[in-house]
């Protein structure tokens, strides 16, 4: 605990050592840029144009306040989140979360098997349930190897720079952003008519509470020491997985505003997707984004499925390494059963993406309320200076993120 711990003897991190020791963060942001990030961000470019834009301030002090809450709790506790409120806060406060955040990830899931299937028509013209049953057996292989992190780490950062070249790119070729409007969408707060379900989708899967207590977890099999916390490396990582977040879903929400907005065109079809990158590309436009969203739905599957069975492990008191026989074969499980209900659908995968971004939204209420209580705990933060600012922006966060929710939620059942 903090009595026992002078953070004023840690040595601040080289550069070098930054880069080494990062990962959980890049990992996450591979979770979160999914299938379901690329289509809620291209529909809010082509339905709003810069209108919503701004929402990348709110969402980037949100992912930060989370990711760097979450990590101060579990280094100074030496327990991963959930481990911390089981502890703090018994039993029936770890089931509570353990299984929201694991439903989150399980609708999470479903989003990720439907866009890997609709990368997978884009490039193939292949019907999407059997191109995702392709992806779906690659994904299996990966769960079932030895060295899963290290994998994982390393394929999702390649996915993450593909998308980055990818879309900035498509940017560049478009001519870039008309900076005037840029500039009104960055200063204007509004919700644009319409838009608040979009908006809730967007922030729920790009700052989402989930994402930082999964950190937890990573940053021990990372072997994260409590030094990290004060040397700069906790930070780094919350950093680079907040500006890959930004960057790549930024530009795609810039690119549906400049390409899409103009005509009109909502999106409803993957195809539409690959519109986004007709000024760059042309005809090879819908390849290359069915490449993309197979990376994304491939780096997402990947990361996701495992966050939610090691959530679902940490709240009821379960094994949570990630090659342990309970997170391998109930990482089976949930494909399969998200796989059901996918092919079950009879409406349109793109809309199945978005509804799935939304319901995402579950896990903040209830885990952002105890990761409220651990970190103004005096306990907690024995011995070391109160974290006052970054309690107050927790409290900031979590509270955006209810009224979003709520205000969505209210609109959608009964509005």
């Amino acid at each position: 605990m903090g009595e026992e711990f002078d953070q004023t003897k840690v040595k601040k991190a080289s550069i070098l050592e930054l880069l080494k020791r990062i990962g959980p963060g890049i990992i996450l942001a591979g979770v979160v840029i999914g299938p379901g990030n690329i289509t809620t961000s291209a529909m809010l470019g082509s339905n709003y144009g810069y209108s919503m834009i701004w929402l990348v301030v709110p969402i980037a002090f949100m992912g930060i306040t989370f990711m760097l809450t979450t990590y101060r709790i579990s280094m100074l506790t030496g327990m991963p989140v959930i481990h911390a409120i089981r502890h703090y806060y018994g039993k029936g406060a770890a089931v509570i979360v353990g299984m929201a955040t694991f439903f989150a990830c399980l609708f999470f899931t479903m989003g990720n098997i439907t866009g890997s299937g609709a990368g997978m028509n884009l490039i193939f013209g292949m019907n999407w349930k059997l191109g995702s049953l392709i992806m779906i057996a690659i994904i299996l292989v990966c769960y079932f190897t030895k060295g899963v992190y290290s994998k994982v780490e390393k394929l999702i950062t390649l996915c993450i720079l593909g998308m980055i070249i990818c879309f900035y790119a498509t940017l560049t070729a478009t001519g870039g952003p008309a900076w005037g409007e840029l500039g009104r969408g960055l200063t204007h707060w509004k919700i644009a008519e319409g838009s608040l379900t979009t908006a809730l989708a967007y922030i729920s899967t790009n700052a989402a509470i989930t994402a930082g207590i999964y950190g937890t977890y990573l940053g021990v099999e990372k072997k994260w020491k409590k030094e990290d916390l004060f040397n700069g490396i906790m930070l780094a990582d919350a950093i680079a997985h907040v500006a890959a977040v930004i960057l790549i879903s930024g530009a795609i929400v810039l690119v549906g505003a400049i390409v899409l907005h103009p005509t009109g065109t909502a999106i409803k079809a993957p195809a539409q997707l690959g519109d986004l990158l007709i000024p760059f590309l042309g005809k090879a436009a819908p390849v290359v984004m069915g490449i993309a969203l197979l990376a994304a739905g491939f780096s997402s599957l990947l990361g996701n499925t495992q966050r939610g069975m090691v959530l679902l492990a940490a709240g009821i008191d379960k094994p949570v390494g990630l090659e342990t026989k309970f997170i391998r074969w109930g990482c089976l499980l949930c494909i399969a059963f998200a796989a059901v209900i996918c092919y079950s659908y009879g409406g349109s995968p793109t809309q199945l993406i978005f509804i799935a971004n939304i319901a995402t939204a579950v896990a903040t209420p209830f885990g952002g309320f105890f990761v409220c209580r651990l970190i103004f705990r005096k306990d907690v933060n024995a011995g070391l200076k109160t974290p006052r600012v970054l309690q107050i922006c927790m409290v900031i966060s979590y509270a955006f993120a209810l009224i979003m929710t709520g205000s969505a939620l209210w609109k959608m059942f009964f509005l």
